[in-house]
């Protein structure tokens, strides 16, 4: 009866054994599918803020690329009324000079005009022939 008994216990602790097992696999498994759905949810979550980050990326992008076209746009306009005016200005710098210039000539053919006015009588009189004393 002894030997019976021994393996009966062997059988029984062979038997736990594998019971034993069988719950440390089955312990495995289902941490294994806690921890697949624990990496599935944290994937699925970082998809959506990588997806929210793109979008507000985009928007930010987007309104820094019309700041910075508006400022183009003020810049160009400042250019060309900044031009405009400078073009303005020469032109009626060059109207002032110009009419200086008239000025100036006009003044400068008066003057010879008059000093030729003031010599005409003495040459006049250089000019004219004398009176002969024979016509006299």
């Amino acid at each position: 009866m002894k030997i019976m008994s021994l393996i009966a216990a062997l059988v029984a602790t062979a038997a736990l054994t594998a019971l034993g097992q069988e719950g440390v696999v089955q312990d495995v498994k289902h941490g294994a599918k806690k921890t697949g759905e624990t990496i599935k949810d944290g994937v699925e979550t970082v998809g959506e803020k990588t997806k929210d980050t793109a979008k507000t990326v985009g928007k930010k992008t987007k309104e820094t690329a019309e700041a910075v076209g508006e400022k183009a746009k003020e810049t160009g306009q400042a250019v060309a009324r900044k031009t405009k005016e400078t073009v303005e200005g020469t032109g009626e710098k060059a109207a002032e000079t110009t009419g200086k210039s008239h000025r100036k000539s006009r003044s400068t053919s008066s003057k010879t005009k008059a000093q030729s006015n003031e010599e005409q009588p003495a040459n006049r009189e250089a000019n004219t022939p004398a009176a002969s004393p024979s016509s006299r």
